[in-house]
């Protein structure tokens, strides 16, 4: 089990927009509230890692923030790179999420329109929710990987 926590949280009401940052969100069994990812189906929360944001910031000579790659929850501390299909985050006291999808095809977005660039269809951990509760910057993340 590895450790890290959470950056930013960031939402947007519809698909296919760049996201806003907010302080808190609850967690439903379809995703964050007032967000237009959430609903029955696999992909309903975005999780993507701090770091590759900055290392993409570097290599680009960009200064993109919280919500610009359109994903929900930025995690600083914590490598997602291991993770696989079915692994689980548990986020803050109660939320628990399990990765759905690695990645996913990667098509003339907002985010590859405005940047020139994109890291969601590479490194997004899309995940379903398990457990909800409520989140907020700061809380703790916790990685539970169930493959060897």
């Amino acid at each position: 089990m590895a450790k890290g926590s959470i950056y930013s949280i960031c939402i947007s009401p519809e698909r296919g927009q760049l996201k806003k940052e907010v302080v808190e969100a609850v967690v439903t069994q379809y995703g964050i509230e007032n967000d237009g990812h959430a609903g029955e189906w696999g992909r309903q929360i975005t999780c993507l890692n701090w770091g590759s944001v900055l290392k993409a910031n570097m290599e680009n000579n960009l200064q993109v923030g919280p919500g610009e790659f359109a994903e929900n929850i930025l995690i600083e501390g914590l490598d997602l790179s291991h993770m696989v299909v079915g692994d689980r985050l548990k986020m803050g006291d109660d939320v628990i999420l399990e990765v759905y999808q690695i990645g996913k095809e990667d098509h003339p977005s907002v985010v590859t329109r405005t940047l020139g660039i994109t890291l969601l269809p590479y490194e997004g951990l899309f995940c379903k929710v398990v457990q909800g509760g409520t989140l907020k910057k700061g809380d703790p993340v916790k990685s539970f990987l169930f493959h060897n």
